[in-house]
């Protein structure tokens, strides 16, 4: 008998037959976090925008976005004309659409076509008042801006926070967001449309602040206390996995 032969059959057999066994794709779970966003978290004022036309081109056009700008009145600064000084936050949410394809991605890819030469990426921890905890990514830095004359440009440094939610999980790794796609795929049969929420904020000189150089440990507090109150107000933690 030629074993030879019959081994590649025998395979192809197998294979397809092991199809029959793996768990059928239902529903799409949505991710954990909220899209609709509020008129303001604590002190801050939430200002909605829409996404770009670079973000809808880039992306699948099921892909869905929640952006705005945020402000908070520092505490004893005006303007020369008596108006708050305000500090200024970027917020950024994006619902991946249905193809894997033309899916969410790290924050990383686009920002250097936005101006943005990265300088350091780390983890950081997440402390919630509901007594969770998740790590967020944490970048520097400095963006090439045009001023309004586009005749001269400014560097501004930012400091960026982002994360991913998905139906049950949240995590700031992208490569860890695949793998635990792909094994509710093919395990749990859940297909999941994911999100990532991303919140950038401007330190040093900014004409916003005038006549003040802001900290990165300023800002970075401020945008931590930002994040915290994001993702305890827009995540539904009693859906996540402990």
């Amino acid at each position: 008998m030629n074993f030879r032969a019959l081994f590649l059959p025998l395979f192809l057999g197998t294979g397809l037959c092991s199809i029959y066994f793996l768990p059928r794709a239902g529903d799409v779970s949505n991710s954990a976090i909220a899209m609709e966003l509020p008129s303001n978290f604590g002190q801050w004022s939430l200002k909605q925008t829409t996404a770009t036309t670079m973000e809808i081109e880039t992306l699948g056009a099921d892909t869905k976005f929640s952006k705005a700008d945020c402000y908070a009145a520092r505490p004893g600064e005006y303007t020369e004309v008596g108006r708050p000084v305000p500090d200024f936050i970027n917020l950024s949410i994006v619902l991946s659409g249905y193809d894997l394809n033309s899916s969410i991605h790290r924050p990383e890819r686009c920002m250097p076509a936005q101006g943005h030469k990265l300088l350091n990426s780390s983890d950081v921890k997440i402390s919630l008042n509901n007594g969770r905890q998740f790590e967020a990514k944490r970048l520097l830095s400095i963006r090439n801006v045009n001023t309004e004359d586009s005749k001269v440009t400014q560097d501004w440094k930012c400091i960026t926070y982002y994360f991913f939610v998905g139906y049950d999980h949240v995590t700031n790794d992208h490569l860890t967001r695949t793998f635990l796609d792909m094994k509710d795929r093919l395990v749990r049969g859940m297909d999941q449309r994911w999100a990532y929420a991303s919140a950038s904020i401007y330190y040093g000189s900014v004409p916003w602040i005038p006549g003040k150089e802001v900290t990165e440990e300023e800002a970075d507090k401020k945008l931590r206390d930002f994040v915290t109150l994001l993702a305890e107000k827009q995540i539904h933690w009693e859906q996540i996995v402990p």
